[in-house]
């Protein structure tokens, strides 16, 4: 076990990776790295109405995409914590042979009905004397002690908990199976970690667990607490309302070192004046005094503008590479025995100074591949009753019949001449060649897909809407 600083991230395989715990996973990634430290994977498993190896593979290969992979050296696991089911048991007995906890046999509805009676907002402690043993139906509760707790963290600054407001929690259900606390302070402490870096919402659990700690005669490792994803609305992200799984945008074509950037400064900013920068500066600046508190916004435009960004950075050879899942999926428009990958490489740069997702490629360029574009005949009536639409495209279909030279930029200015003959902005005089062509009135770079598709293509399908 190395001698460095042991960080850890903990999910629970209960459902698709949440972007808010790989951020989490990407903050203890970047300190491990920039230390000298240990990356520990523990999942959380004993929820075994929930847990499914599928979403443990899920979580593994959703990290290795975003980097954290478990060749690397500083890598260290994955750990279930099923399998610490005897370290939660003997914590437990030797937290109430020393009194530090205590069996209650109250059920839930007697525990509401004391409080309705005596006033109190919960447990009132009422087994603390009673002198139960383990026995059935009794769960083992903490005896908190007077007093206050302050939890040093290193994002908050000092946080102060009054023991007047904590309960005595349960350690152990009435099944013998350790609650979440009890558990996650004993694998921490058999995995030796230090720093514990997660998410706000675990902050009202730090007070009961720093007490574990010191009770069971282990100093509290160093605390922080990253504040809250949230929405448009500013709530916090929910899977059931709001898009949160890494995988969705994975399989929509964000790229991992786009995805790795934005979530960096949900809360965190690099130095300087830009926000995408490598890794490799993010790793060596990340710090988490510098990481701010106050929630973050999960703004899924800027992610696929940083995603655009990624992809213009791109050589064009990896474009093409990054876009061939896309390209050969079974939801493309076109038969596969059509796919050109001559064309498409011919157009990928262009494609990629627009594109800001690789799923969106194909509607991009399916035109291309089709043996009849899918024609938008609302747009192409509209298109076509405009002044001069017909005679620009019957003249541009001949002039593009007889041109000497196939280039898009001699293919710009006869159409451009011709425009200017009826008195046509650009926009205007391209117009009806573009649906004619492409089906549509939006598309990639007009005279570049004329060039790649060819003069026998192109005067077929312009003469096919110059006849109709």
């Amino acid at each position: 076990m190395s001698s460095g600083p042991r960080f850890r991230f903990a999910p629970s395989p209960t459902g698709y990776f949440h972007v808010g715990g790989a951020r989490t996973a990407l903050f203890n990634w970047a300190l491990a790295k920039r230390l000298g430290g240990t990356f520990v994977l523990r999942i959380e498993d004993t929820d075994d109405t929930r847990n499914r190896p599928e979403w443990t593979e899920g979580i593994i290969d959703a990290l290795a995409w975003l980097g954290v992979r478990r060749e690397d050296p500083t890598f260290e696991g994955p750990y279930f914590q099923s399998q610490y089911a005897n370290a939660h048991e003997e914590a437990a007995n030797r937290l109430f042979e020393m009194g530090a906890a205590y069996y209650c046999d109250l059920t839930s509805e007697q525990i509401q009905e004391r409080a309705k009676a005596t006033g109190a907002s919960g447990y009132d402690g009422y087994s603390r004397d009673r002198g139960l043993g383990p026995g059935p139906g009794r769960v083992l509760r903490f005896r908190v002690p007077e007093g206050t707790s302050t939890v040093h963290d290193l994002v908050r600054g000092d946080v102060v908990f009054d023991h007047s407001t904590i309960e005595d929690f349960v350690l152990m259900r009435s099944n013998g199976t350790p609650v979440f606390l009890l558990a996650n302070v004993v694998d921490d402490m058999a995995m030796s970690i230090s720093h514990v870096v997660r998410a706000e919402e675990h902050l009202p659990n730090t007070p009961k667990q720093q007490l574990l700690w010191q009770a069971l005669g282990h100093a509290p490792p160093v605390w922080a607490h990253v504040p809250l994803l949230v929405n448009e609305q500013r709530k916090k992200l929910s899977k059931r309302r709001d898009k949160v799984a890494v995988e969705q945008y994975r399989d929509e074509g964000i790229l991992a070192a786009a995805m790795v950037n934005y979530l960096m400064t949900l809360g965190w900013s690099p130095p300087g004046e830009h926000e995408i920068v490598p890794w490799a500066v993010i790793e060596r600046a990340f710090r988490l005094e510098d990481v701010n508190h106050s929630p973050a916004f999960f703004d899924v435009r800027k992610l696929r503008a940083f995603n655009g960004e990624y992809i213009r950075m791109l050589p064009v050879e990896q474009f093409i590479a990054a876009c061939e899942p896309f390209l050969h999926s079974p939801d493309v428009p076109w038969p596969p025995e059509r796919f050109d990958a001559a064309k498409f490489a011919a157009m990928a740069p262009v494609v990629q100074s627009r594109a800001e997702t690789l799923a969106e490629v194909p509607a991009v360029v399916d035109f291309m591949f089709l043996a009849d574009p899918a024609m938008d005949q609302e747009a192409l009536a509209k298109t076509m009753a405009a002044p001069a639409a017909a005679e620009v495209l019957t003249e541009v279909t001949d002039a593009y019949r007889d041109l000497s030279q196939w280039t898009a930029t001699v293919l710009k200015e006869t159409l451009e001449a011709i425009g200017e003959k009826h008195g046509l902005k650009k926009g205007k005089a391209q117009a009806p060649i573009r649906v004619a062509i492409t089906g549509r009135t939006v598309g990639p770079p007009l005279f570049e897909a004329l060039e790649v598709l060819g003069r026998e293509e192109v005067v077929r399908r312009l003469t096919m809407v110059a006849v109709a």
